[in-house]
């Protein structure tokens, strides 16, 4: 028998499971050791042996190596042997740069992998979905991706999308009645859901009845997951860019190469020469530097509570000129709390843990004495979905802190959820939708009498409603007291409470309408309960840190617009000039319109998601780069369309999610600017060492181009050019691309999107760096050489030291775009422990005499590391010295 053929308890005793307890640990643990982990296969990964062979096929090594086979023939064997490790340490350092990146990768894929909401022990539970077993007891709501196939228990007006299945486009409609066809269609199949759908709207639960690949996404060739390798668009300006300048050094080392054979040289030493040179000034490790750069920065993101879905959002956010932001959790603490309630023209205040905390006209009151008040308490249990659980001795909301908030004042009257349960039966729900700002349920009493409980924005109810509970009784609905709830709303509003109205009707018949405008109508209105969620304390510093950085952030909330403009004013974002714009208002406006004004507005209230996309594309127009965040379903077509998408970790749905760029684990508007503040950081850290490495590579295309073009010999012989690029170009520049932020990161206006790698003198930092890299060291080894011109040997030595000397200097200029002065060069520890490293392997090759014939070098005596020291110096502090200069004038 099939699970769509069978009762609940049938699938309940066929998994062996508990419908009300969910599975046990253990049994969680065996069953796991059974069906594996819930994923879909993935294509084969490239292994580490085959990663770290993909090092060497590099066209440049490849001849380097050819090279070094022709030099062992003509044997030279040392030479041949030093290279051939020189290229061995290069393809180690390649591998585990590329390694970590691929890990950072496969971590921040995880951690951004969907949840889902499990019953395991009795206890409802957030998890990976890949670690859903068969037999797990799943709940779900609109905007959810259901994390397994599922035989529905529940299903609460619920409609899933199935079109990856199905090729049905329209959403399905569920139900949990048994299915007795004998060979029915997939899509016929509506007491079951499937992995990978996506809940479109309405709630339910259901049991896990298969996993991973045994799922129907599994069963489907063509819609088994593979990895996408994520690029990003400086990436690939960057390997752009590669090709670009390996033309560029094939041809200076092919003249160099040339000159050098007119100038008498060996043809063989030339050619070693130029192989080298070549291999030392092509920047083929640039693209592996970058990602393992954006990799790393990622993880700080993570450490930051910012998970980055795509990594383009790294690039962007250092871009970003508008951030649109929800009030409610992003920019609050999302710990509603009821503290007024208003019914029958009376407004109560509600203070601490327990009844005794109720209070009119500074007096205390038994709610349960008040009749409205205990019934309002009572329907705003009902109609809720949120549960209160204990967690390390603190009571916390397991689901909408909004409703969280109704049951925690439910509590402080003595109503618990638990024992309404008992004595209400919940017959019908109608969830909560954006556009309708409602919800509904219908429930059944003891006494078998049947009523709907509506709950919603006032404003929105009380047009539904055709009377109100006012001293105890029920009367019409009058003009006159529609305005005393305005004016309440208002005044609530004003002390920046958000409120939710309570109402409700008798309800006769056994058939339950499907259109909810049918049952939410001739209402009876109860009353309002007013809560306060109070603003982060650390989003203020945040508003004004974004406001010093350029970037205006702007308000978006479906709350009353005294509320949000009084949180506005307290975070600093509603300046006296700034407007305020409600829903209404921007319901008449074009996007054209809209543009016009835009500018201007810092707070939109009362809006829906769906006006979220209008302003996205009103910023856009006027070339804002845009930051826009959501939770819900609705909230994806503008996190999509959005330059930067920002999904909320902990309320945000899935398909949020999906949309989204970047992760906000906390829902914290702080962690934004922090995002920002890392992605502009990470940016920079990527032009350091871009400027770093191509400085360091012109210096050493120079040097010996100016030597061969003034018949001079060889200023570094074939071995000391390979040592000096694995020196100088690896751990240094990976150093750079962990470096701190400079002071002034967040007082930048944002960067320009069309902004070229070489923007800001980059280019000239780069060529004027190189250029005096390569004449100092050709000075140096000009002085020694002309000194003892019968010691060519000594001369190289000098001339190898001063080399990685300069180049180990100029990577502390690298840190700063204005002055090598300007940072404290001891701040970055890890760069400072690449230079000492380097320069002790340096000191290693000149001073151990079993590497000096290998190196073709010879000690040093004391007074020429006084010249080397100078020579290097020389081209950063000449560069400064012209700075303070200029700034001085």
């Amino acid at each position: 028998m099939q699970f769509y053929e069978m009762q609940e308890k049938e699938v309940e005793a066929s998994l062996n499971t508990s419908i009300e307890q969910g599975l046990t640990n253990k049994a969680v643990e065996t069953k796991r050791k059974k069906f594996g982990w819930n994923e879909l296969s993935e294509g084969e990964k490239q292994s580490a042996i085959l990663l770290f062979f993909s090092q060497f096929k590099d066209f440049m090594v490849l001849v380097l190596l050819g090279a070094t086979l022709i030099s062992g023939i003509l044997g030279e064997y040392i030479d041949a042997i030093t290279i051939m490790a020189i290229v061995f340490l290069n393809g180690i350092l390649g591998f585990v740069q590329e390694r970590r990146a691929e890990k950072s990768l496969e971590a921040l894929k995880n951690l951004s992998a969907p949840q889902v909401s499990v019953l395991r022990e009795g206890q409802w539970v957030k998890i990976n979905s890949r670690d859903v077993v068969p037999g797990d007891i799943l709940r779900f709501s609109s905007g959810d991706r259901i994390g397994a196939d599922l035989r529905l228990l529940q299903a609460n007006n619920l409609q899933i999308e199935e079109s990856a299945l199905t090729g049905e486009s329209i959403p399905s409609t569920k139900h949990t009645d048994v299915i007795q066809d004998t060979n029915p269609n997939l899509g016929d199949l509506n007491n079951m859901a499937f992995k990978g759908t996506l809940v479109t709207s309405g709630n339910g639960m259901g049991i896990v009845t298969a996993t991973g690949m045994k799922t129907a996404m599994g069963e489907i060739a063509h819609m088994i997951q593979t990895a996408t390798v994520m690029t990003t668009p400086l990436q690939r300006r960057l390997q752009q860019l590669g090709k670009i300048l390996i033309t560029v050094a094939l041809a200076l080392t092919l003249l160099v190469v040339v000159v050098g054979i007119i100038h008498g040289h060996d043809v063989f030493t030339m050619f070693l020469a130029g192989v080298s040179l070549a291999v030392a000034a092509i920047p083929e490790g640039l693209p592996a530097i970058v990602t393992v750069a954006l990799s790393l920065g990622v993880q700080r993101m993570i450490r930051k509570k910012a998970i980055v879905r795509k990594l383009p959002a790294v690039e962007t956010l250092g871009c970003a000129s508008v951030i649109c932001s929800d009030k409610t959790g992003t920019m609050t603490q999302n710990k509603m709390t009821v503290t007024r309630i208003w019914s029958g023209g009376k407004t109560y205040q509600l203070e601490g843990e327990d009844h005794e905390h109720f209070y009119y006209n500074e007096q205390k009151i038994n709610p349960g004495n008040e009749k409205a008040i205990k019934q309002l308490l009572t329907f705003g249990v009902l109609c809720n979905h949120a549960e209160l659980m204990m967690k390390d001795g603190k009571v916390i909301v397991d689901g909408d802190p909004t409703e969280g908030a109704l049951l925690m004042s439910a509590v402080k009257a003595n109503i618990h959820r638990d024992s309404l349960l008992k004595q209400f039966t919940i017959q019908k729900e109608y969830p909560f939708d954006s556009a309708r700002k409602m919800m509904s349920v219908i429930v059944k009493d003891e006494n078998g009498k049947q009523f709907v409980i509506t709950k919603g924005a006032p404003d929105v109810l009380a047009d539904k409603c055709e009377s109100i509970l006012w001293e105890q009784k029920k009367r019409m609905l009058s003009g006159e007291i529609g305005e005393e709830i305005q004016a309440t709303v208002q005044r609530l509003a004003e002390q920046a409470l958000r409120t939710i109205a309570i109402a409700f009707k008798p309800f006769h018949g056994n058939v339950y309408p499907q259109d909810e405008q049918e049952i939410e109508k001739d209402l009876t209105f109860i009353g309002l309960q007013g809560m306060i969620d109070p603003p982060r304390p650390e989003v203020k510093a945040a508003v004004a840190e974004c406001k010093q950085a350029g970037i205006k952030t702007i308000m978006i909330t479906g709350d009353h617009q005294a509320t949000a403009c009084a949180i506005a004013e307290q975070l600093g974002i509603l300046g006296k000039n700034d407007l305020v714009m409600d829903g209404q208002k921007l319901n008449q406006l074009t996007v054209e319109e809209l543009e016009k004004v835009v500018e201007n507005v810092a707070v939109f209230a009362r809006v829906t998601p769906e006006h979220k996309l209008k302003i996205v594309k009103a910023l856009q127009s006027n070339g804002h780069i845009v930051a826009m965040t959501g939770d819900g379903i609705n909230d994806a077509p503008a996190i999509k369309s959005a330059d930067i998408g920002i999904a909320m970790g902990i309320t945000g749905t899935d398909v949020a999610k999906e949309a989204s760029s970047l992760i906000l684990m906390d829902d914290n508007f702080a962690t934004i600017k922090s995002a920002i503040h890392e992605g502009r950081n990470i940016y920079e850290n990527i032009r350091k060492f871009i400027r770093y490495l191509l400085a360091s590579n012109v210096g050493e295309i120079l040097v010996m181009l100016f030597a061969m073009l003034m018949s001079m010999p060889l200023p570094l012989v074939p071995i000391q050019i390979l040592w000096v690029n694995l020196v100088t170009d690896g751990l240094p520049a990976m150093a750079l691309g962990l470096d701190q932020p400079e002071d002034d990161v967040m007082k930048r206006k944002p960067r320009p999107v069309n902004e070229g790698v070489f923007a800001r003198r980059l280019g000239w930092k780069i060529i004027s760096r190189g250029f005096l890299i390569g004449i100092s060291t050709l000075l140096a080894f000009m002085f020694i050489y002309q000194r003892d011109p019968a010691n060519l040997a000594y001369a190289q030595t000098v001339a190898f030291a001063t080399l990685i000397m300069a180049q180990l200097i100029h990577v502390f200029d690298c840190r700063s775009e204005v002055s090598v002065f300007t940072r404290n060069p001891f701040e970055n520890k890890y760069l400072v422990l690449s230079v000492l490293f380097s320069f002790a392997l340096t000191i290693c090759v000149i001073y151990i005499p079993a590497l000096q014939p290998i190196f073709h070098t010879v000690p040093i005596i004391g007074m020429d590391w006084l010249l080397i020291a100078v020579m290097s110096a020389l081209p950063t502090f000449l560069l400064a010295g012209s700075f303070i200069i200029r700034k001085k004038k």
